[in-house]
């Protein structure tokens, strides 16, 4: 399958053409049914030479291009009808009925707050464009309006927001919230791009948009319909200017807490997450840790969660003894990951010991059982034993649960 991508500098299809080339390239093996051939980049330093060989020879089309926030207003009509016009006028001259897919707007409903949106205005004369190029030649045309889209890559202090808050504060800049009670749905990305490939087998997500009223509909939120005349991404994330922000925060300051906040799979947490770490400039990309350093070698907390512990890295020098202290709820993991060591474990008010000897040409994870005193003794003479600690909750210093007692 050749895949023509307009548009295809932009944020979107930048995503798009590089995630494609991961499934052409076998890089991606999520879907398998896929075979990609040729991928046809066009965008305004393109000819209409190119738009004439990419258009005779492909099998699918992502329009993509158009002016969102063009400095003439008359560009919405340049480029979002008269490009689109173009697009389908040439596919027809070499008579290919390939399937062709629009990247259109939720102002396109011209709905609500859209209802005097000159670039939803476009957009709707554009969808009305390829529907009617439907009628006309039997072409399979899937007409998308999307919400807010975010993710990696977009432009920050043009027309998203979640971009400049992301930018901003990753790079100590002020921002600006006007409301922080004003709420935004969300498109992510890579949400997008599923949706995309789900097209591409031939199973997209079809849906309607009811009139303002009818069914406690508000003109702007798709309907799920088998045979609905628009396409849809099922995944949206909804959330005010102040919590998206609150996240950011926490995130910015994740270097000097160390405290990852919960990022659970799949959530807008987690997706906010990364779209904000793809904004770091190069001096935040790498941080020093504290070292806790004496004669036996040192202890360092790597990262700390709300609600699933802390991780840290311990290092001793030869034929050091660390540890000799037990907890009463406390429970921890120790990895060695270099050396050769000797961890020893006795049951308060018994004299039973339990030993493990370990090495990092043997990884293994060993339990600190609560109730139990511990040690960690390196074995060798010469070499320094590495060894990776993971505890069921962050340290507290005022409630350390950590009491002395050799083994």
């Amino acid at each position: 399958m050749n895949i023509l991508v307009t548009g295809a500098e932009g944020f979107l299809g930048r995503n798009l053409v590089e995630n494609l080339k991961n499934i052409r390239d076998g890089k991606n093996r999520t879907r398998e049914t896929l075979i990609i051939g040729k991928i046809y980049e066009f965008d305004r330093q393109n000819s209409e030479k190119d738009l004439n060989r990419f258009c005779e020879d492909c099998d699918f089309v992502f329009d993509l291009a158009g002016a969102n926030r063009p400095k003439n207003p008359d560009e919405f009509q340049q480029d979002n009808v008269g490009f689109s016009a173009t697009l389908l006028e040439t596919l027809k001259s070499h008579h290919n009925l390939c399937p062709v897919m629009l990247s259109s707007s939720v102002q396109a409903t011209l709905a609500g707050r859209f209802g005097s949106s000159e670039y939803g205005l476009s957009k709707k004369e554009a969808e009305k464009m390829f529907f009617r190029y439907s009628e006309e030649t039997g072409v399979p045309v899937y007409v998308y309006r999307f919400p807010n889209l975010t993710g990696k890559w977009i432009r920050p202090n043009y027309n998203s927001a979640v971009a400049t808050f992301c930018h901003n504060i990753a790079n100590e800049l002020p921002i600006t919230v006007h409301d922080e009670n004003t709420e935004l749905e969300m498109l992510f990305v890579d949400d997008l791009l599923e949706e995309m490939y789900d097209l591409l087998e031939g199973h997209p997500h079809r849906c309607s948009y009811p009139p303002a009223g009818e069914d406690g509909y508000d003109g702007l939120t798709p309907k799920e319909e088998n045979d609905g005349e628009f396409c849809y991404v099922p995944v949206t994330h909804k959330a005010t200017l102040g919590y998206i922000v609150k996240c950011l925060r926490a995130f910015h300051d994740q270097q000097q807490t160390l405290i990852v906040p919960a990022i659970p799979s799949g959530s807008f947490e987690k997706k906010l997450y990364s779209m904000y770490l793809s904004y770091l400039p190069k001096n935040k990309v790498a941080f020093d840790l504290k070292m806790n350093c004496d004669s036996r070698g040192s202890f360092t907390e790597l990262l700390k969660t709300e609600d699933h512990g802390q991780f840290s890295v311990n290092i001793s020098k030869p034929g050091i003894t660390k540890g000799q202290h037990w907890h009463n709820s406390k429970w921890e993991f120790f990895i060695v990951v270099a050396g050769h060591g000797l961890i020893r474990e006795r049951k308060i008010g018994t004299d039973e010991v339990i030993e493990f000897e370990v090495s990092g040409e043997r990884i293994q994870a060993v339990h600190m059982l609560p109730g139990y005193t511990h040690s960690i003794i390196n074995l060798s003479d010469t070499e320094n034993l590495v060894t990776l600690m993971w505890a069921n909750e962050m340290f507290d210093p005022d409630r350390p649960d950590t009491f002395s007692e050799p083994v």
